[in-house]
Parts: structure tokens; C-alpha cells; sequence
């Protein structure tokens, strides 16, 4: 018999259901009339004849009487490949491969469309760093221009990365009808430990190494076609997929270059192929319910993922009509343990998590102790118990066997009724400073509490050049804004991440306070990100001086300036300083962050275009948080 549900993830699934309902309520009608239109034929079979000449002219051989007949399955193919990127450039050849396995079971594949795939870690600290966030909705765009020709009967999606995913996500879910699946390429094989990659970063900080051997680490680490191996975005992304029933069974995290790798390429080609050829095909929007998002915000808590999914879940859901908010976040996080432990919240990559039972072993003992939902629809079909199991080629062929009861190392893996910490270890903050989220899975309990004089910047060139000077010696909350949405599209601060380190390590209290972002890479340090309202927009954050007393309390929840009540707000918002984003393309994107909406609300643009930024932003996050 299925364990009770936890009672935290039954009120915040009631929660969410009934917050969304009026919102979930169009989104499914919407789906049901464009479902209704493909019931007794391809959707091609209603072009014109001159529309299906233009999408048959490509095709050849069985592919073009397929097309031109009104039978078979059209399946269109989203993908993210560049050969710059480690993690992009093993998508090469999957097309190729997908359209001959389409064509084996009377389909036909072609790619759709392209969409851009950036990486955060080669324009970390750069210019370009400011398109990375925007990056998410143009690939959603993108997505959905791909799939505007209506001649697909179902969706394949290419895509591993940071923003990619989440765009691919919110944009195949314009389409929602459509079954549609994601395929991973894997990460690298371990190459130099994170942690020793880490302690090199901050020596070259501290001025103890030059960058020849910098650099030399570096390469050491980042050294093979796939995804970086540390648990960032990017791994969080494909964890997210596999929970979510997006992927088939355990797809996540097999290497580029396994044999495995391209039978769950082939086999997730034939699924969806069979699923829009059956009676009741069923698309992305049916499976991105309300139970499958809080089963991904549990699996995030649980293993200690990317902070930036406090934005791209909400924008996902939102996608599918669904309310989902930092709030649901802050409950489930109190209630759901952590059982992993991958680089930055501990010494191993991913590699080791998924020799140690990876994602099936997560959703089986998550299911156990009744954390999941296990009454959702998936790509492999009804029920998430399917992804207790993991994949695996027994005499050539493809299978799925259940996941061993133990864990292969419970150093880097647990069941959920022994965890490393009995909570999610993600706080969400509220107070004077307004409202923002805090990872601290990693964070020492003797820094769980940081309360020490602000000094404050306007972008990471001016911290890194008060550090090297030594004048920040000392305990310190350093105060980095102008880096939300709006001020320059909310770039990830990760150049601050080793001096910061440094500091800490020379034994001083450190904390950063920043409408900026840090994804997980804040580690060790307590660091208050997503700080919204932005300075921008005459946040509290606008109104901070040097030497004001921050605290920053991650037990309590707490986001405080220690500043008399009546003198801060009569302090008028310290004005602009950094200039509007030109060069590199950022004067392309002025329109995004002019559109763009609140971190806590998913950064998105989409349904923010008459939003009015005002005081009466900050009132409701002071006033809600006296009443937690």
C-alpha cells in the first residue's frame, strides 16, 4: 500500500491547485479545443495544398509519401546543438539517428528549429553574462516558431543546459497538446574534483597561484564533451526531467558516449511516435500538472539543486497555467529532507550520484516516504513508480530494472528517513529588505546568522577591486545591486564566489545581499539573492549605506537593515549608477527589461508587459512576512 502524503506536500499541492484553478482551468481548455482539431487526423491534413507542397519539399523517399499521405506520425525536433559548448556538442548526430529510427516505425522526424544555447560559464563576469537570463524566453519564442507550422503530431527536445531547458519547457507548452518529450546528451566523465577545482579558484584570489596554473585546473575540470559535472542548472535541469516524467526512466545522467545513451535516444523517439499515433495521445500540458511541478520543487529540495529554479520552475508552471510561488518553496523546504550530497553542498559530481542509484534511487525512496506524487501522467506513461527504475542494454536491447533497495554510497545518496539534514535546505527571506531566497545546504550552522556593517557596490569590478585592496578585511554583508531583471537582465555573480570564500576562510563574518543571482555556487557562503524589488525599481535594497548593520538570519527567515524604522524610509533611493546596457547585443534586449517581471514572479516577460513597478511592490512582502 502507497505511504500517506506527507502533510506539507498535500497542503501545498491544495494550494497551488487551488490558486491556479481559474488559470490551469483556460490553459487546459485551450489545450483540449487544439486537441480536438488533431482527433481524427494529422494536424498537416489541414494545410492547403500549397502550405504541404512547401513542408513536403524537403522530404525524400518514404518520408515524403508519408508526409503527403494523410497518415503517419510527423515529429518535429527542437534542438540546442553548437559545437562550442561541452554539453551541446554531442547533439550532433542525434537527429540523423532520431529520423532513421522514425522512419523504422513508420514515422518521420525533422528538426524543426534551432534555439540558442549560451554558457554561463564562459561569460561569467563578461558583458554577455547580461543576455543569459532573456536567453530563456527567446528560446521559448524560439520553440514556439518552430512549432508554428502546424504539421507535427508530436514534439522532441534537444537541450541540456541552464536557460535551455526551462525555455524548452515553457515553449513546447504553448503547444501543449502535443506529446513531446526531452532528450539529454549526459554529463563529462569526472575529470579534477570540484572542491580541489574550488580551492585553486581561491588561491588564485588570494594571490597564492598565478593563472597558468589557474587555467591548467581549470582545463582539468572542463575537459570532455557533456555537462559540467558539479550540480549547477544544468544538472539540476536534467535531475528535474527525469522526476518530472519528461524524460524516460533514468535518462539523465548517462554519458555522451555509453551505447546506452543512444538506445534512450532511440527509444524516447519511438515513444512519442507511439503515443501521437494512439487513441488517446496525451501532450507536455497533461503531464506539467500541479502534482508534477511540487514533485519537481521536492526533488530540487531534496537533493540540494540550483537556486535558480526559484525562477524557472515558476515560469514553467506558469506556462501550464499554474500558480506556483517562493512561499511553496519555504513550506516544502521545512518538510523535505536532504539526501544528497553533490558538489557544492559536498565533494561529489554527478557521476558519483548516479553510480550511487541516481534519479530512480531518489524517486523510489521520495515515494516511499510519500514526498511524491505518484498518481502522474509521465512520458513512459501513468504512474511515477515507472522511474524507480533504471535503464540498462541486456543482450542489445533496451530495459528497465528496478533500482537496487540500497544506495551505492550513502556518503553521496541516502533514503529519506536518514537524511544529512531533515530539511530542503532553501529559506526564503522576508523583512525591511524586502523579500529573497538563500540556499544554505552548504552553509555551516555557525554562519547561519550574519549580522555585520553593509558595504555596498553596483557591479562585481568594484568588490573585486575593494578586495584586492584589503578593504574589506574585516566582517561584512557586502551589498551588490543593480544586478536584477530589469537593471541589466539579473546576471550570475559567480566572479564573487572565491574572494568572498577567501574572506571567510581568514575568519571574518561574510554574507552577500544581492537583487543579482548565484544559482548554487554560493556554497559556504550565506548569500541573500534575488532581493526583489530591485534596486532598480526603488527596492529597499536602493536605499542601503556603508557601514548600515545588515542581518541576515536563514533560521528566523529574516532579511533586515538594523536602521532606525522612520530614518530609512525617508532616505531617498540611491540613484543609477551603472549605465544601460550597450554592446555585446544587450541594446537588443532593452525591451526584455523594460518587460520583465519579478524574480519572486519567475523573471519572465511573458505576462508582465503592463505591470507598474511602485512603493506598493514592498508592502505586501513586509506585511506578509510579520504574519509567517
Amino acid at each position: 500500500m502507497a505511504p500517506a502524503l506527507n502533510p506539507a506536500v498535500a497542503q501545498v499541492t491544495a494550494a497551488v491547485t487551488e490558486r491556479s484553478r481559474a488559470s490551469r482551468t483556460a490553459y487546459l481548455q485551450r489545450l483540449s479545443r487544439a486537441a480536438s482539431e488533431l482527433s481524427l487526423r494529422p494536424a498537416r491534413t489541414d494545410l492547403g495544398c500549397s502550405n504541404l507542397a512547401h513542408a513536403v519539399a524537403s522530404c525524400g523517399g518514404a518520408d515524403r509519401t508519408t508526409m503527403a499521405a494523410d497518415t503517419g506520425v510527423s515529429l518535429g525536433i527542437i534542438t540546442s546543438y553548437n559545437d562550442m559548448l561541452s554539453a551541446h556538442a554531442p547533439f550532433e548526430h542525434y537527429p540523423s539517428a532520431m529520423k532513421q529510427t522514425a522512419r523504422e516505425v513508420g514515422a518521420v522526424a525533422r528538426v524543426a528549429g534551432g534555439v540558442p544555447a549560451m554558457c554561463d560559464g564562459i561569460t561569467q563576469g563578461r558583458a554577455g553574462m547580461e543576455l543569459s537570463l532573456f536567453s530563456r524566453d527567446v528560446i521559448a519564442m524560439s520553440t514556439a516558431i518552430a512549432l508554428s507550422h502546424d504539421v507535427f503530431d508530436g514534439v522532441l527536445m534537444l537541450g541540456v543546459c541552464d536557460k535551455i531547458v526551462p525555455g524548452l519547457v515553457a515553449g513546447a507548452l504553448s503547444f501543449g497538446h502535443l506529446p513531446t518529450a526531452l532528450i539529454p546528451a549526459g554529463p563529462m566523465s569526472s575529470g579534477r574534483s570540484n572542491a580541489d577545482k574550488a580551492e585553486t579558484r581561491k588561491a588564485f584570489a588570494a594571490g597564492e597561484v598565478g593563472r597558468d596554473e589557474l587555467l591548467q585546473s581549470e582545463v582539468a575540470s572542463y575537459h570532455s564533451p557533456g555537462t559540467c559535472t558539479f550540480y549547477g542548472t544544468a544538472n539540476s535541469n536534467q535531475m528535474l526531467m527525469d522526476v518530472m516524467g519528461l524524460h524516460l526512466p533514468g535518462a539523465a545522467f548517462v554519458h555522451p558516449d555509453e551505447p546506452l545513451r543512444d538506445a534512450l535516444t532511440a527509444a524516447t523517439t519511438v515513444r512519442i511516435a507511439e503515443i501521437a499515433a494512439s487513441d488517446t495521445p496525451y501532450g507536455i500540458g497533461q503531464i506539467v500538472d500541479e502534482k508534477a511541478v511540487i514533485n519537481g520543487v521536492v526533488a530540487l529540495l531534496a537533493t540540494g539543486g540550483s537556486t535558480n529554479h526559484t525562477m524557472h520552475l515558476i515560469s514553467m508552471a506558469a506556462a501550464a497555467g499554474i500558480d506556483l510561488t517562493w512561499e511553496d518553496f519555504d513550506v516544502l523546504s521545512s518538510a523535505v529532507p536532504s539526501i544528497a550530497r553533490i558538489y557544492p553542498n559536498g565533494p561529489a559530481d554527478v557521476n558519483h550520484f548516479h553510480a550511487a542509484g541516481g534519479t530512480p534511487f531518489l524517486v523510489r525512496t521520495l515515494l516511499d516516504n510519500g514526498l511524491l506524487h505518484e498518481d502522474v501522467l509521465t512520458v513512459a506513461g501513468p504512474g511515477l513508480r515507472r522511474y524507480t527504475q533504471r535503464p540498462q542494454i541486456t543482450d542489445g536491447q533496451l530495459e528497465f530494472v528496478d533500482i537496487g533497495a540500497e544506495s551505492g554510497d550513502p556518503a553521496v545518496l541516502r533514503e529519506a528517513d536518514n537524511p544529512f539534514t531533515v530539511d530542503g535546505g532553501l529559506r526564503v527571506l522576508g523583512g525591511t529588505l524586502g523579500h529573497a531566497v538563500i540556499k544554505v545546504s552548504a552553509v555551516k550552522d555557525e554562519h547561519r546568522i550574519i549580522e555585520a556593517p553593509a558595504r555596498v557596490f553596483t557591479d562585481q569590478v568594484g568588490f573585486l577591486q575593494a578586495f584586492s585592496r584589503r578593504e574589506l578585511d574585516r566582517d561584512v554583508i557586502v551589498v551588490i545591486r543593480e544586478q536584477g531583471p530589469s537593471a541589466n537582465g539579473m546576471p550570475e555573480l559567480h566572479a564573487l564566489t572565491p574572494s568572498l570564500g577567501v574572506l571567510q576562510k581568514r575568519g571574518y563574518a561574510v554574507a552577500l545581499v544581492t537583487d543579482g543571482r548565484m544559482s548554487g555556487a554560493s556554497g559556504a557562503i550565506p548569500a541573500a539573492i534575488h532581493v526583489n524589488p530591485e534596486s532598480v525599481h526603488a527596492g529597499p535594497i536602493s536605499k542601503i549605506h556603508d557601514g548600515d548593520i545588515i542581518r541576515v538570519d536563514s533560521l528566523t527567515g529574516r532579511l533586515d537593515v538594523l536602521v532606525d524604522e522612520h530614518e530609512f524610509a525617508a532616505r531617498i533611493p540611491s540613484p543609477r549608477v551603472s549605465e544601460e546596457g550597450v554592446g555585446t547585443g544587450r541594446e537588443l534586449f532593452a525591451p526584455m527589461r523594460a518587460a520583465v517581471g519579478r524574480a519572486d514572479e519567475g523573471a519572465h516577460i511573458f505576462g508582465n508587459l503592463g505591470h507598474v513597478w511602485d512603493q506598493s511592490d514592498v508592502a505586501p512582502l513586509v506585511s506578509q512576512e510579520e504574519n509567517r
